[in-house]
């Protein structure tokens, strides 16, 4: 295994990266709606999220042991060590807020909530609820940053808190590719196993084509600004992996090439941002 493999297998299995994600997601969100970018709510967004995804790896080990043998592995040796840091970093994040007098303090126990439900509440029994809770918890952020800046029912916010919400429910469910027998096992319904992951492909594609034609549509229209444009550089990413999405692929290809879809597009907007805009 090559040391960038080793690397990057560390980024993906520690949620370092799925963290670096969500941290994009407001990166791109505070840039497209012209808001400053700060460093508390990027520290929030990524506290949170190592919280929420290392407690998953654990409630997930049965699962994963089946999926992904490697990151069950780097759980069993590694996961308390992430732990005690996710719950260091979230008990902080709040600390902060609240010493601040954040008025949204409270909101900071959400991500508790999201992974008692994600983890423990049985949605992920039901037939695509679990995509749609993910897409619903990313697309949260963008409200989050809306809020903070006191923009939360901004036309921008509210684009870009739909536009997340849909595009992570559809690698959500292309996700699910790779868990085919596992959750087979588990008994948990998804679209793969029920459809085949050939048709899985065929309408994610097709869902990621209809959202481009809605965000050219909504630019021309006028209804959001023509920045707004930058997005369709994901829309293009998602559409280039998912034709490869198969249950062959290991834990990299979905834990860093479709993960990484919000910090590809994060890095195009900023590129945008320092020289064209």
């Amino acid at each position: 295994m090559s040391s960038i493999t080793t690397v990057l297998r560390f980024l993906v299995h520690s949620n370092l990266f799925i963290s670096l994600a969500t941290l994009s997601v407001v990166v791109t969100t505070a840039v497209l709606a012209d808001l400053p970018l700060e460093a508390l709510p990027l520290f929030i967004v990524f506290a949170a999220t190592m919280f929420v995804y290392t407690v998953n790896r654990f409630t997930d080990l049965a699962e994963d042991e089946q999926n992904v043998p490697d990151r069950a592995a780097f759980t069993k040796r590694y996961g308390r060590v992430w732990l005690t840091a996710g719950i260091t970093l979230y008990v902080a994040a709040i600390g902060i807020a609240v010493a601040l007098g954040l008025s949204g303090a409270a909101y900071l126990l959400l991500p508790l909530a999201v992974a008692l439900l994600y983890s423990v509440g049985g949605i992920k029994q039901v037939f695509l609820v679990k995509n749609l809770f993910v897409g619903l918890a990313w697309g949260a952020l963008p409200l989050g940053i809306g809020y903070y800046y006191d923009q939360l029912w901004s036309l921008s916010v509210l684009f870009m808190f739909a536009y997340v919400t849909v595009m992570i429910t559809i690698a959500a469910v292309i996700f699910d590719i790779k868990d085919i027998e596992g959750d087979r096992e588990e008994d948990i319904p998804t679209v793969p196993n029920q459809f085949g992951p050939h048709a899985t492909r065929v309408w994610s594609l097709g869902a990621t084509i209809v959202v481009a034609t809605v965000v050219v549509a909504l630019v021309v229209t006028g209804t959001i600004p023509r920045r707004f444009l930058a997005v369709l550089a994901m829309n293009a990413y998602v559409c280039a992996y998912i034709p490869f999405a198969t249950p062959d692929r290991g834990p990299l290809y979905y834990g860093f090439v479709v993960d990484g879809e919000h910090v590809f597009l994060a890095a195009v907007v900023l590129a945008l941002e320092w020289l064209v805009w």
